[in-house]
Order: structure tokens, then sequence, then C-alpha cells
């Protein structure tokens, strides 16, 4: 059977136009959080059975996942498109998600539509929830849902398409100090200032960034700082994020971080609690060779690599858990048309963009490249066999 090309890709994409289009705009309009996007999960899932696919819900014994497959492992190996769709509190859509939704499900229908019921191998569609934040991929991971997987393929919106920015490890962290109540006007001697402590706290973390890598990152909120003016807080809460792009030194910083934490404790009489998340989020290690051949299907499909930016966009995301694990590739897409300034992710500004045409026909492209770099996995005996021996550090050119 001659493998399916550029051309059958196009086509069978130009017939799926507005049906993607119209699923990108659904997800947007209604924008759902991590662990609760109930609505974007059912309509991917009815999509990606209405093209054929086996839909399995609540993967891995997630509410919001899923996985839809197409054909049988046990005639070639298996391919994973993964879709993300969960919005960020507050602001919706402004990371884009309803984008990488709708380029993964897409995917999924053109190969459906180019490889038939049966194709060589196995296709599968793995809806990820909770990725900011909530570790979704991580969980499925645990479940075995990524088992026998051989290659793992998304996309995500930025302002620019680059095949690679680094993506950091990221462990949380919450922080609390327990100290004693008084009053804070007639009995202020009998007092542990738990607020002094949380404020020492952020000054340490302040004077500790000067030491650290330029990669690395720290930064928290407080979560709870007492209760009234007049009287003198007996426990604090804050959360923090420690990101690095070397898990080694992730975890120095760390310890450093716990470190700051007791000091401030010490000086103010009060006790420390440090609790970490029950995982962490790895650096992304985006395999070459799948990266290489993504590259190229972009160009065939009319969109070329811009420049690298002034300043990398360093963020985190659980899809590095997934290609510690397995070859895995995380293109950014650009979303804006050439001179129109670059935009933040996280923000209103990138929200609006993400619905814009120029975003959805970009979203198209995109999805007609994880099609073509997913019929090379299945197709090609030498391109996988290149992404495994690169991830196990046996050949192919080094993770970026």
């Amino acid at each position: 059977m001659t493998t399916p090309g550029a051309r059958e890709v196009l086509a069978a994409a130009e017939q799926l136009g507005s049906e993607l289009d119209a699923l990108s705009r659904r997800i947007h309009a209604h924008p759902e959080v991590g662990f609760a996007e109930v609505r974007a999960a059912a309509w991917l899932a009815e999509h990606l059975a209405g093209h054929g696919y086996a839909v399995e819900r609540e993967a891995g014994g997630v509410t919001t996942a899923f996985r839809a497959s197409l054909g049988s492992d046990a005639a070639g190996p298996t391919v994973a498109i993964l879709a993300e769709y969960d919005a960020l509190p507050g602001i919706g859509h402004g990371c884009g998600h309803n984008l990488i939704a709708a380029a993964a499900a897409g995917a999924g229908a053109i190969l459906a539509a180019v490889l038939g019921p049966r194709p060589a191998g196995r296709v599968q569609v793995i809806g990820t929830p909770a990725e900011e934040g909530g570790g979704g991929k991580v969980a499925l991971l645990d479940a075995g849902v990524f088992r026998g997987v051989d290659a793992a393929l998304m996309v995500h919106p930025f302002s620019r398409t680059r095949m690679y920015e680094p993506l950091l490890g990221r462990v949380k962290l919450t922080v609390e100090f327990v100290g004693k109540a008084a009053h804070a006007a007639a009995y202020p001697d009998e007092g542990l200032n738990a607020l002094d402590a949380m404020l020492l706290h952020f000054q340490g973390i302040a004077a500790m960034r000067q030491q650290l890598r330029p990669e690395a990152r720290v930064h928290g909120i407080i979560t709870r700082g007492g209760d009234a003016p007049n009287i003198i807080p007996e426990h604090t809460a804050a959360l923090f994020y420690v990101r690095s792009i070397d898990r080694e030194y992730l975890q120095e910083v760390a310890r450093r971080f716990e470190a700051c934490a007791e000091g401030a404790a010490r000086a103010t009489g009060t006790r420390a609690r440090i609790s970490p998340e029950a995982f962490l989020y790895e650096p992304m290690r985006a395999n070459r060779t799948l990266s290489e051949r993504f590259r190229r299907h972009l160009v065939a499909v009319g969109i070329g690599e811009d420049p690298a930016a002034p300043r990398p966009a360093l963020a985190s995301s659980d899809v590095g858990n997934v290609s510690q694990a397995l070859p895995t590739i995380h293109p950014w897409i650009g979303i804006l048309p050439p001179g129109q300034p670059d935009l933040a992710l996280h923000t209103p500004a990138f929200r609006d963009a993400a619905i814009t045409d120029f975003a959805l026909a970009r979203m198209r492209a995109a999805a007609c490249a994880l099609a073509l770099t997913a019929l090379d996995v299945l197709g090609d005996p030498t391109c996988l066999r290149a992404a495994r021996a690169e991830l196990a550090g046996t050949g192919g050119p080094p993770s970026p």
C-alpha cells in the first residue's frame, strides 16, 4: 500500500476546514479550567467518533481525558497526537488551547480519511486535560495510557513559528508558616508573626535570584496573609513555582528555596511547612528527528520557521514528562500575521488572537503537518528507529 502524501492530506484538510474552524471556535467560546473540561472533551470525542475512531472516555481514570484509536497496534507502530483543551481562570483561552485541540482532532480526522479504517499501525488522539498546572499528562502516564505508544506529536500556538523553544522543568511548592496569635496592639510581645516569616521568605527568595542561572525561575503568591490587622497572624500560606531547564539544577534550587523558608522561620520563632506537589513537570526533550520531519512538512503546506525571538519563551508543560518517556515533539505555530508585534501567552490579547481567521488557517496547516509526520512514523521504519535511538542517546541528533 502506498503511503499517502501531501496532496492527499491537503485534500482531506480542505474537506474538513469549516468543521475544524467551528470546533475551535466552540471550545474558545466555552472555556473550562483543568479537570473541568467536560464540554470540550465531549465535543472532541464526538468529532473523532464521527470520523471512525473508537473512543474511550475517562481514559486512565481521568474524567475529562479520552483516547480515540484507529487501527491495530499489532500491524505496526502506534503514533499518538495530543490534544489540550483547558483554559485559564479568569482569562479563558489565553494560551490558545482551542487551537491545539482542533489541530489534534483535525490531524486525526485527516489520517482517518487518507488511511481508511485499517491503517498499517495505530493512530491515537489522546485528550490530555489540565495542562495549566494540573498535570493531566502525568496522570495519564502513571495510569499506563501511553504504554505501547511509539511517538507523541502535538503543536502549540505562539506569536511566531519555531521548532524549538525550551520548556522548563517545574516543581510546585506550598509554603506555610505557623506562629502564635496575639492582640497586635495590646500584647504584641506574646505573638509569633507568621506573616513576618512569609515576608522574610519572599525577601530571601529575592536575594537568591541574583545567584541563579539565567533560565531558572522562582515566583509565587501569598494565598493566606492573616485575618485582621489587629491580630498577629498565626498562619500564612503561599504557592510557589520553581523552574529550571535542568532537572538536577531544579532540585538544587528547590533545596535552596527550602533553606530560605527554614531561615525565615528561625528568625521569627515560627515553624515552616513546605509541601511539594506529588509530581513535577519534567524539562522538555524535543526529539529532533521527528521535529525536522515536522519542519519539512510544515514548509510543504506553506509555513516556514521564523527567526528566533530576542528572548526565549520560558514556560513549563506536562508534555515534558511525555518527552522523557518516548519520542515527542512540541513545535510552536505562529498565529500572528507578519509585522504584528509579538504577544505574551496567558493574556487577554493572546486569547483574542487565538480565534482570528489567520490563527485558524495556521491551525489547519499545523493539522496537515501533524498528519504527515504521523505518516512518517507509521510508514517509514528508518524515521522511528532514528527517533528511538535519539531518545536512548545511541544515535541521531541531540535534543536542543
